[in-house]
């Protein structure tokens, strides 16, 4: 089922449920910490369903949704992707590997072979940053599931945000702008980290 704009903004997600519980969606997270600008909120949800990753976290300062900017951005695919509030982007980390390790459990109790991708499934958190600690994306290891944290547009991922990540990757700048937008750095990666 492909949808255009139109489509997307008139589509009635409990009308649509059915269709998307056959969507196979990818074991990608995104963690959006204290986005201020509703429409890159709004974007950001249109790339998450571009990737049909498995859940959006808002955090901290994030607008959610049905904000008339995010509805207007998405073109309505916050009706469509998963997504929840976390008060902190460490709350969410933490949920993401609670949940994750209780699904590792389940697979082992019920003989499920391991995911091709990461032979111990544990969740990979890696933030989009510019940090000295930091390493070009191209240069990561990515692993599935997958869970990448963004930040603020002015200040980006908080310090003690990146003390919870697995690595810290970068997008080299060449010019006098020192970053990208929050979609386009999201865009960068996660499809990088996707194929």
């Amino acid at each position: 089922m492909k949808l255009n704009a139109r489509q997307l903004r008139e589509v009635d997600a409990t009308e649509v449920s059915d269709k998307l519980k056959d969507l196979k969606r990818k074991p990608i997270y995104f963690i959006l910490e204290n986005i201020y600008d509703t429409y890159n909120i709004g974007g950001l949800f249109r790339l998450a369903d571009a990737l049909c990753i498995s859940k959006i976290y808002l955090c901290g300062q994030t607008e959610i949704p049905p904000n008339h900017k995010i509805k207007k951005a998405s073109i309505g695919t916050y009706k469509i992707v998963p997504w929840g509030y976390c008060k902190s982007a460490a709350e969410a980390i933490e949920k993401i590997r609670q949940n994750n390790k209780s699904q590792i459990i389940s697979r082992l109790r019920s003989g499920q072979a391991n995911h091709k991708k990461n032979s111990n499934n544990k969740i990979q958190v890696i933030a989009v940053e510019q940090d000295e600690k930091a390493i070009p994306y191209t240069r990561a290891n990515y692993s599935l599931p997958l869970a990448l944290v963004v930040g603020n547009e002015t200040y980006g991922v908080l310090p003690e945000t990146l003390k919870l990540v697995d690595q810290i990757v970068e997008i080299p700048m060449w010019g006098i702008n020192k970053s990208l937008n929050v979609i386009v750095s999201a865009a960068i990666v996660g499809y990088f980290a996707a194929g």
